[in-house]
């Protein structure tokens, strides 16, 4: 590993070392960390304030701030009341969402609430990888995942998650950061633009139930820039089959632009109305409250072990996992 800064910025309660790299290209720096292969800080040369969520005390990320710019796995979202099923065998996952039952986001031993291995790093890259090993929160067979960040020649975060297992499983990591283009404590000056036609409507547990529906007429319609709905947390649809890339959503505030393309089939958006981390505070030396930034989370559609007509998220050996997402902060003209 050359030619990027990394140190060691804090140890765990288990002595486990958390790394930092930065990596940086043109007018553009990220500072990640190995807990949860995490995006600690996203800057911009001149700008007085990062765009991304988050702490500058590592050790915030084994808590409050555990899914701020963290990658979230082995299965991302809500699983209905932790029941995976594999080869019409039902396997009982931890029900880490004590409010409904869910499995969410892996649950207490997920990709965020782990020290991934930075592996390799240069200027403008930096790759992290854990083993999930099989049994480990029920999750059947061990998985093999990775994620690089690389900041693009045009300035872009350029993400991509890998992953391979060894024997059929359930894979869909997702990325979960969240997001603030002008610094301020709210999204109230932010616009928002999903390019999705349909959306997942979900019950009182934040569980899908069943087909896609039309954006159209309803408050899920973000196909020309609004305002984000305070109470926002809902998949949209991109489409039905992974792998090629394309825009996904927009998000403007002030003079900035941010703009997701993704090779995923899905995009949660979160608006963060329960965001509430004090009393630690972030970058910008307060706590985050409701609304405080929005979490754009490219994914399968959430549940998919339990909805057979959903777009699959089944590994094997020889059928290796790969998404690509592409998070581009930009001036506005």
């Amino acid at each position: 590993m050359q030619n990027s800064t990394i140190t060691t910025v804090a140890t765990t309660r288990d002595g486990s070392d958390i790394q930092q790299v930065t990596i940086a290209r043109g007018d553009v720096t990220a500072t990640l960390i190995t807990w949860g292969a995490s995006l600690q800080d996203l800057r911009l040369s001149g700008v007085a304030h990062g765009f991304a969520l988050g702490s500058p005390d590592a050790l915030d990320y084994t808590g409050p701030m555990r899914h701020f710019g963290s990658i979230v796995g082995p299965v991302a979202n809500r699983i209905a009341g932790g029941r995976l099923v594999l080869n019409e065998q039902e396997i009982q996952l931890e029900q880490s969402e004590a409010a409904t039952g869910n499995c969410l986001h892996g649950g207490s031993t997920g990709f965020s609430k782990r020290n991934w291995t930075l592996v390799e790093a240069d200027a403008q890259a930096a790759t992290f990888a854990i083993t999930h090993d099989d049994g480990l929160g029920n999750f059947p067979g061990t998985i093999e995942a990775r994620a690089r960040y690389e900041i693009a020649e045009d300035g872009a975060l350029v993400l991509e998650l890998t992953g391979t297992a060894d024997r059929q499983t359930w894979f869909a990591p997702a990325f979960h950061g969240y997001w603030n283009l002008d610094g301020s404590n709210d999204l109230s000056g932010h616009r928002l633009t999903v390019m999705a036609d349909t959306y997942l409507p979900v019950d009182a547990a934040q569980i899908p139930l069943g087909a896609p529906e039309p954006v159209a007429e309803t408050q899920f319609d973000y196909r020309t820039p609004r305002a984000p709905e305070p109470d926002l947390d809902h998949n949209f649809c991109l489409t039905d089959e992974q792998g090629s890339m394309r825009t996904a959503c927009v998000v403007e505030a002030g003079e900035f632009r941010l703009t997701v393309q993704t090779t995923e089939v899905g995009l949660q958006v979160y608006s963060g109305g329960n965001l509430n981390t004090a009393p630690t505070t972030g970058h910008h030396g307060k706590p985050y409250a409701a609304n405080a930034g929005i979490a754009i989370e490219p994914q399968f559609w959430p549940d998919t072990p339990n909805h057979p007509d959903y777009p699959s998220a089944a590994i094997a050996p020889g059928q290796p996992y790969r998404q690509v997402s592409r998070f581009h902060v930009t001036r506005t003209p």
